[in-house]
This record gives C-alpha cells, sequence and structure tokens, in this order.
C-alpha cells in the first residue's frame, strides 16, 4: 500500500518500521493478556503493510478494562488465541525496528512475554525502538489525544480502537520530525532518544548500568547481577521459582550462565 500524504514528508529508514498498538485484558506483565493488536509496517521504499486482529486471551476480560477499550468476552470468543497467530505476528514483524505510543514501557514488554509463553524468541537488542511518547514528552509532555491535537490539529475517531491509536502515532512522529530541527530522521537516533532506560527484560527487573546487567529493584536494587550471584547465590532459585514473567526469567537465566562460564576460565 502506497504511504499517504502525510505533511509531505517521510521517514529515514534502514529497515521496516513497525508501528504498533496493544489493547489488553490489564497492565501485568506477567498475567495479563493480549486482546488486540494493530500494526502499520513501514517498508524501506515507504509502501505500507497493515496488520489488525483481535485474539482471545484465554482468560476473562475485567470489565474496567472493557470499558476502556471496548472489546468484552464475547467479542473475542470466536478469536484465533495467540499461540494460534504468534508465527504470524512475528514474521509481519520481522525484521522491523520498533515504534509505538508509550511502547517501551508497556506494548514491548506485553508482546515479549506473549511470545516467550509460545516459545517464540523475540529479539529486540539489535532493533532500534522508537517511543514516540518519550519524544513527545521531552518536549511538550502530554498524552496521545494532546499530541495528534497538538501536532496534528486533529481528533482521534475511535480513541483506544488499536489502529486508530497507531495512525494517530504514526502521524504524530511524522509531525514531530519535521517540527523540531534538532530531531532526526534517523532511526538509531529516535531509538537513543527515547530509550534512556534500555530494555532487558519484560518485567524491567534489570537494567544496565555502567555497560553491566544491574537489579533494578528490592534488597539488591542498583548492584550488578555478578554481584549479587557471587554474594547469595540462593537468589537465582528464589527468582526462578518466585511469580516473574518469564522473560525476566529467561534473561536472568542467561545472565546466570555468563556468570558460571565466567566462573570455569
Amino acid at each position: 500500500m502506497a504511504q499517504p500524504d502525510l505533511f509531505g514528508f517521510k521517514l529515514n529508514l534502514k529497515k521496516p518500521l513497525a508501528f504498533f498498538d496493544l489493547e489488553t485484558t490489564g497492565v501485568d506483565i506477567a498475567k495479563d493478556r493480549i486482546v488486540e493488536i494493530g500494526v502499520i509496517r513501514i517498508n524501506i521504499d515507504q509502501s505500507q503493510d497493515r496488520m489488525s486482529m483481535r485474539i482471545n486471551p484465554t482468560i476473562p476480560i475485567p470489565l474496567e478494562a472493557s470499558q476502556v477499550h471496548g472489546i468484552y468476552d464475547e467479542d473475542v470468543v470466536t478469536c484465533p488465541t495467540f499461540k494460534e497467530v504468534a508465527q504470524q505476528i512475528f514474521d509481519f514483524l520481522d525484521p522491523c525496528d520498533f515504534a509505538g505510543y508509550n511502547s517501551n514501557y508497556f506494548d514491548i514488554p506485553m508482546l515479549l512475554e506473549e511470545f516467550m509463553r509460545v516459545g517464540i524468541a523475540l529479539d529486540i537488542e539489535k532493533r532500534n525502538l522508537v517511543d514516540v511518547f518519550k519524544i513527545f514528552t521531552h518536549y511538550e509532555r502530554r498524552d496521545l489525544s494532546s499530541a495528534y491535537k497538538f501536532y496534528c490539529d486533529k481528533t482521534i475517531e475511535n480513541a483506544h480502537s488499536a489502529e486508530a491509536d497507531i495512525q494517530a502515532t504514526y502521524e504524530v512522529l511524522l509531525a514531530q520530525l519535521q517540527r523540531y530541527d534538532t530531531l532526526e530522521n534517523d532511526m538509531r537516533v529516535l531509538h537513543e532518544l527515547t530509550n534512556k532506560d534500555i530494555i532487558i527484560d519484560s518485567g524491567r527487573r534489570f537494567v544496565y548500568q555502567n555497560g553491566k546487567p544491574t537489579v533494578n529493584f528490592g534488597k539488591h536494587k542498583g548492584k550488578s547481577v555478578e554481584q549479587v550471584l557471587k554474594e547469595e547465590p540462593s537468589y537465582y532459585s528464589w527468582m526462578m521459582q518466585g511469580d516473574f514473567p518469564a522473560h525476566t526469567k529467561q534473561k536472568f537465566k542467561e545472565f546466570k550462565e555468563a556468570f558460571d562460564a565466567k566462573k570455569r576460565f
């Protein structure tokens, strides 16, 4: 699909850029599930491919969540589960960089966790992650509806519909790149601007500090993973048996394997 003439402006892409948005049963990465996903894939030649689907979360959708996004249990009872469409979604997103609105905080961790549950590893370490919300709050500090009105002078129709939200997000990024002379039209630059806190795991239990994986919660917050494993080896078992997201456990397992390998030499 050809790109609409939005502002007469095109993204400078070295790989496709996938704008995506999720509607979910809630905001707990470990327990909640996706009920709708919308994606606009902007290809290097500026053509577009779109995907929008509802998903049976296999758990009840709380009323408070339904009142936000308008999707109720009866709306998804005949829809495919995430497991049934995971490979299709993965293939559509590959090898894209990712963009979204507050996506680094919620949508990307939630998507990582859903893929982990079905045994698919979504590698984000070599992708640029462009969070339009981070750019917006860096310059203006507003929510998506305000951003759309501020940058595009439009009102979102069907707000909290995944497709409407990602269309608005896409247009806001185009407008931001034109508005700010200091904002470079380069996905790597936008990734670095919007990823001050680098995502390591979906539960955000680990962060990089001085280039080292570091615990980001609890009594060991601020300590490197290596230091914690040296001082309290049982901490690994406690986390692996605890109620943490699967992706968090997987990353901790990788850190532990690297730590053990280092000890052997």
